[in-house]
């Protein structure tokens, strides 16, 4: 009897995987394959919209600037400066009813060059580098790097840069100090033992032939990189490349049961919530997927959720429903719902000691629901609301979908912050929801197979409800 009634009123976080059937777990291993597969096609921000288009495009989507007028069941897209994008399926209710909302982000931490990065020392020649996010330096240091990104000439000649995944090309690394000569670098505190200003990016070593110029190093690079992309030094004032893990995506343990890769916050679920978008036909409320740009720097700039390029576009909904009239945008986002879909910190019993054990997200056990963010006192959190947390709930429960609710370490240990609180000073009702992760920020980060499924079912439910 008391087993039955620990049963019935326990809050219980159940192993995944114990819960499934093999057909079940075929499904989940297959979902799985196809991330892994876009992860490599897809590393930084860039990438992920040229080939969300291609997902868009084949599925039906067109750019909304196509349409005059928009009816019940049109997809449409926004490409924002191809660092964004913003999806909508029109829904068969008035949008003045709100709009169901997904929001993620595409941009992971990374190093970005320089403006002026080349320069040449002691026969070796080197790319400047400013890391993006937030990142422990010397885990960038002594592993294979790529460099992504594209050149903008001054006439308007765009060329993109991929360097270092393909089987034949070069890979680049940063260099670090032997043990041997490491004695006070070891002794200082670890996030002192590498200055940003020494991650500098070894590119090359071979002089120009035949001259007695100096830098002969670095007129060598140059001269090789004005014959394969016809840009002199003065090109890379107008160019963005990120240097990125040459790590390829994979299967991770023995069972196969978890994926490892490079940029999983917040790929894993701008990547879940992508395919179950594309999965969608009719739907009552209007489906919007986001992805979004720099939120690992504060979602600033016109990429970020703080422009208001993402108004733009539900106002372009609203203006080719032909419906639009002043203040209906605010009116719509504040009966909007929405779900931050961001990762959370997967708990880690090697370093257990950061983390509330009964609100941790562990992996393997469903979906994170992250109440608030913030750090400490919440601060800077976006807090949702207990309605609306137990109207997500239902969802979840109605579907047979795991999840637990948690929090991003112990209370005065740290936190983070997503776009939930943006999109909440809008008057939407949101909630993080995201897959737990372990190594976040890592340039190898670790997340469960079974937690991605329920994240790509999990959005897909929201979609579809009334």
């Amino acid at each position: 009897m008391s087993k039955e009634l620990k049963e019935k009123l326990f809050l219980q976080k159940k192993d995944g995987w114990e819960t499934i059937k093999e057909e079940e777990k075929s499904k989940i291993f297959a979902v799985s394959k196809s991330y892994i597969e876009f992860l490599n096609k897809a590393k930084t921000e860039r990438e992920f919209i040229k080939e969300a288009k291609k997902m868009a495009d084949e599925n039906g989507y067109k750019d909304i600037m196509m349409f005059d007028t928009l009816k019940p069941g049109d997809k449409v897209y926004f490409i924002n400066r191809e660092k964004s994008m913003y999806l909508a399926i029109i829904g068969e209710k008035s949008i003045e009813e709100g709009l169901h909302i997904i929001g993620s982000h595409v941009d992971s931490p990374r190093l970005d060059l320089k403006p002026n990065p080349l320069y040449e020392d002691t026969g070796l020649a080197y790319f400047k580098t400013h890391y993006y996010g937030g990142i422990k330096k010397y885990q960038w240091t002594t592993i294979p790097l790529s460099i992504h990104g594209v050149i903008v000439k001054a006439n308007g000649e765009k060329i993109e840069i991929n360097i270092g995944e393909a089987e034949e090309d070069p890979i680049f690394t940063i260099t670090d100090l032997l043990p041997h000569l490491a004695q006070d670098q070891m002794n200082k505190k670890l996030k002192e033992g590498i200055d940003g200003e020494d991650l500098n990016l070894l590119i090359g070593s071979i002089p120009y032939a035949n001259t007695d110029v100096s830098e002969k190093v670095k007129l060598n690079i140059l001269n090789l990189l004005n014959q394969k992309y016809g840009i002199t030094e003065a090109d890379f004032t107008s160019a963005e490349l990120e240097l990125v893990p040459a790590f390829r995506a994979k299967s991770l343990g023995f069972d196969e049961s978890m994926v490892a890769a490079y940029g999983q916050d917040d790929k894993v679920c701008a990547y879940t919530s992508l395919h179950a978008m594309m999965e969608l036909e009719k739907v009552e409320k209007t489906a919007i997927c986001i992805l979004s740009d720099k939120e690992e720097i504060g979602s600033v700039g016109n990429t970020g959720m703080e422009s208001h390029m993402f108004d733009f576009f539900i106002s372009e909904i609203l203006n080719k429903l032909g419906i639009n009239k002043p203040n209906l945008l605010d009116k719509v986002f504040c009966f909007s719902k929405m779900l931050s879909s961001d990762v959370d910190a997967g708990f880690d019993p090697i370093y257990s000691s950061v983390s509330d054990k009964t609100n941790a997200g562990f992996l393997g056990k469903g979906i994170c629901l992250n109440k608030y963010t913030g750090s400490r006192g919440k601060s800077g959190a976006s807090d949702a609301n207990a309605e609306y947390v137990a109207w997500v709930r239902d969802i979840l429960e109605k579907n047979n979908i795991l999840y637990q609710i948690t929090e991003l370490g112990k209370v005065d240990i740290g936190g983070g912050g997503t776009i939930a609180y943006i999109l909440a000073n809008k008057g939407v009702d949101v909630i993080d929801c995201g897959v737990p992760v372990l190594s976040m920020h890592a340039p190898y980060e670790v997340t469960s197979k079974f937690d991605i499924y329920e994240a790509y079912r999990t959005y897909q439910a929201f979609w579809k409800k009334n």
